[in-house]
């Protein structure tokens, strides 16, 4: 189920991963406030899956890599710089609704990676509302890319830019996202951010 090479290699060729099936129906369909333990299992179990890929991104950008081994640990850093409220969130996107292109940046203390995962059914539950990811090229054009989330699937992408080749070495692209339109149903997600907020 979960690969984090080829992780790595699909957020290189395209600042976004699938994961393959990370909840069953069974574990999401009641989700309600408050969280169940459930996410906080999902974002301590791929913290540290994601968090090579996310020391390799810095060392290409010469930039620090701050976060420890445990994501227990990087709250406690991310708490004692007052950054104190959970970010885990339940999405709810009725028909019409829309997310502008945007970053999760709550604070200083920022990881780079998160994960979004489709709690319904595409094309049954739901129409549009597929995730956009757009990237600003150095010295070109924005790139798009859509990807329309499976039920109980996720997907990585980066917080906020990633590193590309340039002919100067890499540079980091900024990196945005959001949702497009859902023109029939209703669609949910869970957005799993390993950083909390101010």
């Amino acid at each position: 189920m979960m690969n984090p090479e080829a992780w790595a290699q699909e957020m290189d060729a395209y600042g976004c991963a699938p994961t393959g099936p990370l909840l069953t129906e069974a574990q999401y369909r009641y989700f309600a406030q408050p969280f169940p333990d459930l996410v906080q299992e999902l974002r301590s179990t791929l913290y540290p899956r994601l968090l090579p890929i996310a020391r390799d991104w810095a060392a290409r950008l010469g930039k620090p890599a701050p976060w420890p081994d445990s994501l227990e640990d990087w709250l406690e850093m991310c708490h004692a710089a007052g950054q104190t409220k959970p970010t885990p969130i339940l999405l709810r996107y009725r028909e019409g609704d829309w997310n502008a292109l945007h970053r999760d940046l709550y604070g200083d203390l920022v990881f780079p990676l998160q994960v979004v995962i489709g709690l319904d059914r595409p094309g049954d539950d739901y129409d549009g509302g597929e995730f956009l990811l757009v990237e600003q090229r150095p010295r070109a054009q924005s790139r798009g890319t859509v990807t329309l989330l499976r039920q109980g699937h996720g997907l990585i992408f980066t917080t906020r830019d990633r590193p590309v080749r340039s002919a100067r070495g890499w540079s980091a692209a900024p990196v945005r996202h959001g949702v497009s339109t859902v023109r029939r149903g209703l669609r949910h997600t869970l957005g799993l951010v390993f950083h909390d907020a101010a």
